[in-house]
């Protein structure tokens, strides 16, 4: 979302004035780009977007009053279609995560090169998810944190012994159990990747990062 001239609308939101003053300037310096407003708070940030209609909210985190994950789902919750940028000093999963959920369509922090930052407003003007590393390191280890509790033990193990092109009879023996019982890991493990067949829950399970794949040093 964009002007119709191509230009991208946006909105600066920090409760320090000299901050804003430096974002604000340096969008300005570049014609891409036109800055709308200013916000000290997230209060103020809910209105103006409001009615000035950005394309992108350039969105501080920790502010007096309404903060900056609570003004993005505020904004995500009214149907703006404003996307909302968030640029903070702050990268711990405490910062990030919520801001994520909240509906933020990028993370970047206050310490990124000028070009790194007009480059992540204009991915974020076109609705691409724009990350830095180090959040998004944080949210990749999230996801493989949360989809290894997705399965038990034994059931990666039997997955393990699959992806290694066992049978389930070399399963079954490998693990001292009946080829029933590994039929039933199988089954259960296909109802929990939403997958249907072996081949379908090994290549989720790899996407899903539940899954390494071996080196050819490894044994």
């Amino acid at each position: 979302m964009s002007s119709p001239d191509g230009v991208i609308r946006l909105l600066v939101v920090d409760d320090h004035p000299v901050v804003r003053d430096g974002l604000s300037s340096m969008f300005a310096r570049d014609p891409d780009f036109e800055v709308v407003g200013e916000a000290a708070d997230g209060a103020e940030a809910v209105r103006l977007a409001e009615t000035l209609r950005p394309d992108v909210v350039l969105m501080d985190l920790r502010m007096p009053g309404m903060d900056g994950v609570s003004a993005t789902r505020e904004l995500a919750g009214r149907g703006t279609g404003v996307r909302v940028l968030v640029l903070t000093t702050y990268d711990t999963d405490s910062h990030v995560l919520p801001a994520i959920e909240a509906g933020a369509t990028g993370y970047l922090l206050k310490d990124a090169p000028r070009d790194e930052l007009l480059r992540g407003v204009r991915a974020t003007a076109r609705g691409e998810a724009v990350l830095a590393p180090s959040a998004a390191a944080l949210l990749m280890s999230r996801v493989r944190s949360s989809a290894s509790g997705l399965l038990s033990r034994r059931e990666l193990e039997v997955l393990q012994l699959v992806a290694a092109g066992g049978t389930n009879r070399e399963a079954a023996a490998q693990l001292f159990v009946t080829e029933a019982t590994i039929k039933s890991h199988l089954l259960n493990i296909y109802g929990k990747l939403g997958v249907g067949d072996r081949a379908a829950a090994v290549t989720e399970a790899f996407n899903r990062g539940l899954l390494v794949p071996r080196t050819p040093e490894q044994p």
